[in-house]
């Protein structure tokens, strides 16, 4: 039973994977919301805000992708994008902390360094925080 008492409230395996396959789809088609509009506002404005308001744009799509396909909302409230917004913002503090860590803690100061310690195990870490950051504080129950 789907959050019974008598299975410790968990999510059965294969409802855990399709939440996790809409999830990882969502934001996918959300990372490429902000890729997109940083790329066109990046010419237009200097690079902190056009990538401020790509961030917010990438996490409005990812929120509304999220309520209403990969947890089929019926209707979406500010304090769940509120909280997703926060969830959000974590995983870009992760993100900037794995970057952080290795370029000025560490010393590998190479592109390829930054790209794989920002990119790459900022952007696993940060997304398996935000996965159960979104099914638990914020799409719960």
């Amino acid at each position: 039973m789907d959050g019974d008492v008598r299975d410790g409230g968990r999510r059965p395996v294969s409802g855990r994977g399709r939440e996790l396959a809409g999830f990882l789809a969502v934001g996918s088609v959300a990372y490429g919301a902000d890729l997109a509009l940083f790329l066109a506002l990046r010419g237009a404005v200097d690079p902190l805000p056009a990538k401020a308001l790509a961030f917010l744009a990438g996490c409005t799509v990812a929120y509304l992708g999220n309520a209403l396909a990969t947890y089929r909302r019926r209707a979406v409230t500010l304090r769940e994008y509120a909280a997703f917004f926060g969830v959000n913002l974590a995983g870009a503090a992760v993100q900037m902390a794995c970057l952080g860590v290795s370029h000025y803690g560490l010393g590998l100061t190479s592109a390829r360094a930054d790209t794989v310690s920002g990119l790459g195990v900022g952007m696993v870490l940060a997304t398996c925080l935000r996965f159960w950051g979104t099914s638990t504080l914020v799409f719960r129950g």
